[in-house]
């Protein structure tokens, strides 16, 4: 009975559902960029300090995603969503009245991370769950919602900052983010449970080669990774890019990787999904090579979209090689250990940027950091092999 439910309407209602919280949270949070510039002058800190905001952002949500993965099993979606919905509300109010760099730091750090570890792992976790046939194209589906909220919500909140300030704009996004979470908890429902002749041990699969490897490319890959999300559209505005289409830079990572998260999921289907895994991190590498090449508005619209394609096919067939190597079960567990290499690398990487740019007084050098660091990401996961033990 179990079996007949996957994949079909309900399954896609759940793909919608995820999509639109994956739209809300990342939107949110990857608008950082927005309010950087803004923030620091107001708040009188420094460039690295005042990124470090969106760096502990992304340390919540992945890291937190650990314990959000296992929750979801035990409590089911609906409470885990609501948690988030609560926590992005929360944390964007107290954003918004932040007097030092520190109420910030809880405010968009724990918060937001917290909101968004809610409804990426989880409901990452319950679209796997719903699908068999299709679970490569609907986690892409679901995943999507990630590089649209980019798309959308980054130069949406830039014009909002234009016209009321970084901190109106954030009771906006909070409004409005906390609504959308709101009704994402009232639909969502947990994938049908298929029964196993034991339980699921964790920890002997994260101690296979396979898993440490794709651990330890995650965390290099991350460290070059989220970069340009925070500092590509202050390196334009000195190239003399205006504060919206800088801030659009971002917003068009997103928009090239719901192409990479579609088109490279079907790519999958023929190539293997392991081989085009691996295709994203040469893919991201290389898009740094573009940033070492000279000013001009075009070529950073090229850098975003390269990088863009290639993160969202590292987004998207993340879940399903991982379901691929170990099986569904337990596979928020799994995600979610995995993701918190994302949230060591992004912890590192615009912070250390920041601090290089502000010493330097260029950007050249953090991005050539960022090629070099994602070269060897590259060749990391290039070693990775399907696991002798599975299941």
């Amino acid at each position: 009975m179990a079996e007949l439910q996957r994949d079909g309407v309900q399954a896609w209602r759940m793909c919608a559902v995820a999509f639109l919280a994956m739209f809300t949270g990342f939107g949110v949070a990857y608008s950082f960029s927005a309010f950087l510039l803004p923030m620091r002058d107001e708040l009188g800190t420094g460039l690295g300090e005042t990124s470090a905001v969106f760096s502990l952002t992304t340390l919540a949500l992945f890291a937190l995603g650990g314990l959000a993965g296992p929750a979801v099993d035990r409590f089911g979606p609906r409470r885990v969503v609501l948690v988030g919905a609560v926590s992005l509300g929360l944390g964007l109010l107290l954003t918004s009245q932040a007097t030092s760099l520190w109420q910030a730091y809880l405010g968009h750090g724990l918060g937001v991370g917290l909101a968004v570890a809610c409804s990426y792992v989880p409901l990452v976790a319950v679209v796997g769950g719903w699908f068999e046939h299709r679970r490569t194209l609907a986690v892409g589906v679901a995943v999507s919602g990630i590089g649209l909220g980019t798309l959308l919500v980054a130069p949406l909140s830039a014009a909002l900052v234009g016209q009321v300030g970084w901190r109106d704009a954030y009771l906006v996004l909070a409004v409005a983010g906390t609504a959308s979470l709101l009704l994402c908890a009232l639909l969502v429902r947990g994938a049908p449970v298929v029964a196993t002749a034991e339980p699921v041990r964790l920890g002997p699969r994260l101690r296979t080669a396979t898993y440490l490897r794709l651990y330890a490319a995650g965390l290099l890959l991350s460290i070059a990774l989220f970069v340009p999300f925070v500092h590509l559209p202050g390196y334009a505005e000195t190239r003399g890019t205006g504060e919206v289409a800088a801030a659009g830079l971002v917003g068009l990572i997103g928009a090239a990787s719901v192409v990479g998260r579609l088109a490279l999921g079907a790519a999958a289907a023929r190539v293997g999904v392991l081989r085009t895994y691996q295709g994203c991190y040469v893919a991201m590498a290389a898009s740094f090579l573009l940033l070492l090449g000279g000013p001009g508005y075009p070529r950073l619209v090229l850098f975003a979209v390269v990088l863009g394609v290639g993160y969202g096919g590292f987004v998207a067939l993340g879940p399903p090689l991982m379901a691929e190597f170990f099986g569904v079960q337990g596979l928020g567990g799994l995600l979610g250990v995995l993701y918190t290499s994302a949230a060591l690398g992004s912890f590192v990487g615009p912070p250390l940027a920041g601090r290089l740019i502000t010493t330097t007084d260029s950007y050249l050098p953090a991005f050539a950091g960022s090629l070099v660091i994602g070269i060897a990401a590259s060749l990391v996961v290039a070693l990775v092999r399907t696991p002798t033990t599975v299941r």
